[in-house]
């Protein structure tokens, strides 16, 4: 049944900025005709970020140009991933998408042999179906990945065919609209912030296959439209103060803070979600207030305070303690 929804994709034209912006640009940008069990939900509350222009413009390269992968790296939480479900999303393109790890294989990606029906048969993997069938191959943390396995993907990173031993030595040549995504928190030159434990240094042959893009967290604004969206009961003062100490915790992460020396940071932080997840719980807490609890304390320690440390947790309480002494919603 999957096979037959694959099958049925059809290629077309959309107008880009009818698409993206709401008003027609005459740039014209191929997706397909309607979506399939692999396409992302469109989420309509999703607001897009600077970043997504250079996606776009990425995502406009006809088939015809081959357009070379692209490699998203940025902070943890800033909508790396969400970012392409949504772009792919609106076009109706499939996704396959595979998270990787340090026990990651090949024919993970590629597929291999399984039991069904009481019988071997070939299952093919993501890479391979989004080969096949014209979807977006999206890697998720692939700074995760061993070198020596990543290595294997530089003849479909060139665009040569994708060949399975595993089911007879089958050759699947990309489809036009094939495309390959991969996201991390580094830029395949490995972390030397201290920041993300496991990541792994990329082969340098392999990153020189990859257009790269940087995606760091909204700006200020864009958070705070979110919220009204998503949290409109919050007072804008409030949530103005709340994306404001989102930024200072992002600031604390990196060694940035005012006070900082130099090597220092802190274990945790604000990402876009938790930011979220922080005005949600501050709204469902509210009737704390009436036994003197304040919510919009209370709710950040199940939003992100429980996950620092001891110390850390203890200055997410001081600087909560400032910013909002007395705030209820």
């Amino acid at each position: 049944m999957i096979q037959n929804d694959l099958d049925s994709l059809t290629v077309t034209d959309m107008d880009a900025g009818e698409l993206f912006s709401g008003s027609a640009s005459g740039r014209l940008i191929k997706g397909y005709a309607a979506p399939c069990s692999y396409t992302p939900r469109i989420d309509r509350d999703y607001l897009f970020h600077e970043s997504m222009r250079e996606i776009v413009v990425w995502l406009l390269s006809t088939p015809e140009e081959r357009a070379d992968p692209l490699y998203i790296f940025g902070p943890t939480g800033s909508g790396k991933t969400s970012l392409v479900r949504q772009l792919a999303a609106r076009l109706n393109y499939p996704v396959f998408e595979v998270t990787a790890h340090g026990r990651l294989e090949f024919p993970d990606l590629a597929g291999h042999l399984s039991v069904q029906n009481a019988s071997m048969a070939f299952q093919y993997g993501p890479l391979a179906l989004a080969m096949q069938y014209g979807g977006i191959f999206l890697l998720n943390e692939m700074d995760l990945l061993d070198p020596a396995t990543a290595t294997g993907l530089n003849g479909v990173l060139d665009g040569g065919p994708l060949c399975i031993p595993e089911n007879g030595g089958e050759i699947i040549h990309p489809h036009p609209m094939f495309r390959f995504v991969a996201t991390a928190n580094t830029n395949g030159a490995s972390d030397d912030s201290g920041l993300y434990q496991g990541t792994l240094r990329q082969n340098i042959a392999l990153m020189d296959r990859f257009w790269l893009c940087e995606v760091g967290y909204p700006d200020p604004t864009t958070e705070e439209s979110l919220l009204e969206r998503m949290a409109p009961d919050i007072p804008h003062e409030l949530r103005k103060s709340m994306v404001s100490f989102a930024n200072e915790i992002r600031r604390l992460f990196t060694g940035e803070g005012d006070t900082q020396k130099y090597g220092e940071t802190i274990e945790v932080t604000f990402s876009t979600r938790t930011l979220i997840r922080w005005a949600m719980l501050t709204i469902r807490f509210q009737p704390l207030s009436r036994q003197g609890i304040q919510p919009i304390r209370y709710a950040l320690d199940r939003a992100l305070g429980y996950r620092a440390s001891r110390e850390t947790r203890a200055m997410l309480h001081e600087l909560a303690q400032r910013m909002f002494p007395t705030s209820t919603t």
